[in-house]
């Protein structure tokens, strides 16, 4: 009896370890990150919520969440980033809000246009006189809505 119990935890770790690895692979691949693993372009996704505006990382303080880097400002904020890491990353995996939602797409970002909504941080394409943020405010509730369902397509 000991002994199937004992290989019954071992077939969970490895079904568990395996589990955490397509994760962090589909994360990689799938999120909004550079060659490195690095997301948000380097900023501090805990500032987003607690200084309410955009705050370059600081390359010595930083952390890796399931395959994605992390950067913050301060260690107090990389502290409060690992209690809680989901409330603290951007949606879509950090791709653009609004085309996830007009269109289904990934786009890359400008990390300081942002917003938080209903606790989560969603980040937004801003660039050549074209503020994406603007638009999902003149649309909000469908876009979410069509954004949530969008991101399903690329993790599962």
């Amino acid at each position: 009896m000991k002994k199937v119990i004992t290989v019954l935890v071992l077939a969970l770790a490895f079904v568990s370890g395996v589990s955490a690895q397509q994760t962090a692979d589909v994360r990689r691949k799938e999120y909004n990150v550079d060659k490195s693993g690095l997301a948000l372009q380097g900023y501090d996704p805990v500032a987003y919520f607690t200084d309410h505006k955009a705050v370059e990382g600081n390359k010595d303080i930083a952390t890796v969440y399931n395959g994605v880097t992390y950067r913050f400002a301060t260690e107090e904020h990389r502290k409060t980033f690992k209690t809680n890491p989901a409330k603290y990353e951007p949606l879509y995996g950090g791709w653009c809000a609004y085309a996830m939602g007009a269109t289904g797409e990934k786009v890359e970002i400008n990390p300081k246009t942002f917003k938080i909504l209903d606790g989560k941080l969603h980040v937004f394409y801003n660039k050549y006189f074209n503020n994406t943020l603007e638009k999902w405010n003149k649309d909000e509730a469908h876009l979410k809505s069509s954004a949530d369902k969008n991101w399903t397509k690329f993790v599962k």
